[in-house]
């Protein structure tokens, strides 16, 4: 007999349109293999998930920026095609956002966690999260939030610059206009004139002080905060190969056991009263090893399957099980299992993985579902043709008979930032969705 609930199905919802998100491969291949009936409302005409044997359907999302209400709207829609209760299983942050505020009105086609609509809101905006931190004495980066553009030049100096900056709700920047969710501000100009695009970029932008990347020193803890508040599944990895590199998405990660990291993790979400799938950004600083708190993510992180305990339990699948009011497994941690997103670290996939230290997952590639593996390196090909040949033509474009001549700017260097600052995440627009 299935340990799973088997009648009610899952709904996986993502806006973001990076075809490359893995996670959503992840959740699909999770409960798939579970026998549970997997729909998915995102856009996956052009990614390899579609590819998946485990897809039962595939529905029209809601387009990028859509509002709550027309997230809601969708979702209904895709209820009646449905026709019986679903677990919900939103993979970005606007969704996450839209969902729980909507959780009275998406009841009961939906089975969702139940905790305050506005926490996931709270926890998700990256100038909220710091006074988050700051009412319960976590350790996290010194942020300020400018009212101005001046304000915004003052706050860089005396935050030491480089400093890091973040717009308070990233997934609402507009893709191709030259925005980044985070970026690493290196003058006091530059944070004064980033101040005055806040009204393209939807949101609040703030400054936060900097804490250099190294060796050992990014961590993530994934976990799933039951209906009475334990955090069941799930565990602490170290990053052990971003992009780009030092910063950004996860494309090499290792479950390593670090009981500080896991104290935080079940701390903080015992103290808001978190309930439902997390996903947690630290960064250790090197001179006093305190563990800052970045990132608060309300969802499933596209790295999840690396926690898949000896009995097979992972984030997902536990939302699921706890939702249908199922017992999940006692499963034994899996120290050193790897997992690697090959299209971003092709050289660490090659390498043979060894089952004596908790074996390893490839994001994309698997032996019960190689139709996405295939269609990986199609798709990725084309995407690098195209950025290689987008930047021949800028390079041609910018040949020296039609560049105008250089102002000079005399910028004035800060001294090295204090030893207790936090790090920066600089992404391409397309790495957005697939961070963590």
């Amino acid at each position: 007999m299935s340990l799973f609930d088997t009648r009610v199905p899952a709904v996986v919802l993502r806006t973001d349109r990076n075809p490359f998100h893995h996670g959503t491969l992840g959740a699909v291949r999770s409960l798939g293999r579970a026998g549970v009936d997997v729909h998915v409302v995102a856009d996956c005409g052009r990614s390899p998930v579609r590819a998946s044997r485990y897809v039962t359907g595939l529905h029209t999302p809601p387009p990028p920026g859509a509002s709550p209400a027309e997230i809601t709207a969708v979702l209904r829609r895709v209820a009646a095609r449905i026709a019986r209760p679903a677990v919900l299983i939103p993979m970005d942050d606007a969704c996450a956002v839209a969902v729980a505020r909507a959780r009275a009105e998406l009841a009961p086609a939906y089975l969702l966690p139940d905790q305050p609509g506005d926490l996931p809101a709270r926890v998700a905006d990256k100038a909220e999260l710091a006074a988050v931190c700051a009412s319960l004495d976590l350790p996290h980066p010194e942020t300020v939030v400018p009212d101005g553009a001046a304000e915004a030049a003052r706050a860089a100096w005396r935050l030491g610059l480089p400093v890091v900056a973040k717009w308070s709700w990233p997934w609402l920047v507009p893709p191709g206009g030259g925005l980044r969710s985070t970026v690493l501000v290196r003058s006091a100009r530059e944070a004064g004139e980033l101040y005055l695009r806040a009204e393209e970029a939807g949101s609040r932008l703030l400054l936060q002080a900097f804490l250099p990347p190294g060796v050992d020193r990014d961590w993530f803890f994934h976990g799933y905060a039951d209906r009475s508040g334990a955090v069941r599944a799930g565990g602490p990895g170290r990053k052990t190969r971003a992009r780009p590199r030092g910063a950004g998405l996860t494309a090499v990660g290792r479950w390593a056991p670090n009981p500080q990291v896991r104290a935080l993790a079940e701390r903080v979400t015992a103290e808001l009263g978190y309930r439902g799938v997390f996903d947690l950004d630290f960064r250790r600083c090197g001179a006093t090893g305190r563990y800052h708190l970045l990132d608060f993510n309300p969802r499933p992180g596209a790295q999840f399957r690396l926690f898949a305990d000896t009995a097979g339990l992972d984030v997902v699948r536990a939302l699921h099980l706890d939702l249908t009011h199922r017992p999940l497994p006692q499963g034994a941690p899996r120290p050193g299992r790897v997992f690697v997103v090959e299209n971003y670290a092709p050289l660490s996939a090659l390498r043979p993985a060894r089952e004596a230290d908790g074996g390893r997952e490839l994001a994309w590639h698997a032996r019960d579902d190689r139709a996405p593996g295939r269609a990986l390196w199609a798709l990725w090909g084309r995407h690098v043709g195209v950025r290689l040949r987008d930047r021949a033509r800028r390079g041609r474009d910018a040949r020296p008979d039609t560049v105008p001549p250089a102002r000079a700017r005399v910028v004035r260097q800060a001294s090295a930032p204090a030893a207790d600052r936090t790090g920066v995440s600089d992404r391409p627009d397309e790495d957005r969705a697939g961070r963590h």
